[in-house]
Formats: structure tokens, C-alpha cells, sequence
């Protein structure tokens, strides 16, 4: 039996006290420009997701406190492209936003899921960022300006 995505996934925005957000590039649809995202594991809550999310795509544990429920939900339509991970008939999604603040940049370690990344100011990552949730979520960032103590 085939295993399918569930439609409830995570966005999380890392960048660190001075503007700067990652972005990774798709392998899949190279040009595809985005921040850390997961569909949910059976079980998992949000959290748990997007912390697990973070360690797979760019090797980081979440330090402690780093790691903001933005407490946004938004559905979305599945691009058509990825509808094939899902089960038959599911179009929509339901994307939890998350900030992970860092006071700098890391050291990233992108997965096999990505082919490179780049941090930017958060002002050029809004218009490079391919999916309006995650241009929303970056906007949020850029008027959040909470830092890490």
C-alpha cells in the first residue's frame, strides 16, 4: 500500500538577529527558492515537525527558546507539481509558520532534498521566496524585530 503525505505541514523562516534569512533551492524545481518545510508525521505535532525539519534539511538542533510559533495557519493549494505525494484528490494543505532566530548564521548541511542555499537580506529573500505563505512569513519577521537575548 502506498504510503501518501499528510496535508498538514510546517514553514520555518531561520534567520538571525541582523535580517538575514536562509533559503534553500529545491533539486526537484530547481529555481524553487524556500525556507525549511515538512509535511507533519503521524503523531507529531507542528513543533516537533518543524524541529525535526530543521535537523534534516540543515543539520541544526534547535537551540533552545530559538524556535517561535508564529500561531499562523494558512491552507494553501498544492502546487500541481507535488499533488502526486498526496492522496488522490487532495488539493489543499495546511501550513503551520514558525521562526527560528539565530543571533548569527550557522553552519548549514543541506539534505539531498536541496541542491544549494544562501542567506539574504530579509527585504531580497521576500522576493526570491517562491510560495506567498512563506513571502507572508518573512513580511512577519521583517515586523516582528524580536531578538535573542
Amino acid at each position: 500500500m502506498r504510503s501518501y503525505k499528510q496535508p498538514e505541514s510546517v514553514l520555518v523562516v531561520v534567520a538571525t538577529n541582523s535580517d538575514e534569512v536562509l533559503l534553500l533551492e529545491r533539486r526537484d524545481w530547481p529555481g524553487f527558492w524556500q525556507s525549511i518545510t515538512g509535511s507533519l508525521e503521524p503523531l507529531e505535532t507542528p513543533e516537533q515537525t518543524a524541529k525535526r525539519e530543521v535537523f534534516e534539511e540543515i543539520g541544526l538542533i534547535v537551540p533552545e527558546g530559538a524556535l517561535m510559533d508564529c500561531g499562523q495557519a494558512t491552507w494553501y493549494t498544492i502546487y500541481p507539481e507535488f499533488r502526486h505525494r498526496y492522496a488522490p484528490g487532495t488539493t489543499q494543505n495546511l501550513e503551520h509558520c514558525f521562526q527560528l532566530r539565530l543571533p548569527e548564521r550557522c553552519i548549514v548541511q543541506i539534505s539531498q532534498e536541496h541542491t544549494r542555499y544562501q542567506w539574504l537580506p530579509a527585504s531580497q529573500a521576500l522576493t526570491i521566496a517562491k510560495t506567498t505563505t512563506n513571502q507572508a512569513a518573512i513580511s512577519r519577521w521583517l515586523l516582528s524585530g524580536r531578538e535573542v537575548k
